[in-house]
């Protein structure tokens, strides 16, 4: 195995994980800096607020990307099966 090759593949491995977590990230994110202005703009500081949202719309997210979610790691883990022969090479 050459080191262009494991570059390519941990590329490859990388670009999956970003991809895949971006998503849930994003709405984790938005979802935070909404509460936490609201929380400026009302005064309330209840921790209970910043996590409930939060929990709803990565729970969300993750049951309407899942399908999504699994087959583009199913596609990326069988092209990584079919691909051994020509790794080990």
């Amino acid at each position: 195995m050459s080191t262009e090759f494991v570059v390519g593949i941990t590329k490859q491995a990388m670009e999956m994980v970003l991809l895949l977590s971006a998503p849930v990230l994003g709405v984790g994110l938005v979802l935070g800096l909404m509460v936490s202005i609201f929380q400026a703009a009302t005064q309330l500081q209840e921790m209970t607020l910043t996590f409930i949202p939060k929990l709803l719309g990565v729970g969300i997210v993750l049951v309407v990307l899942s399908p999504w979610m699994l087959e583009l790691l199913v596609t990326y883990t069988a092209t990584l099966y079919e691909n051994i022969p020509q790794y080990i090479r």
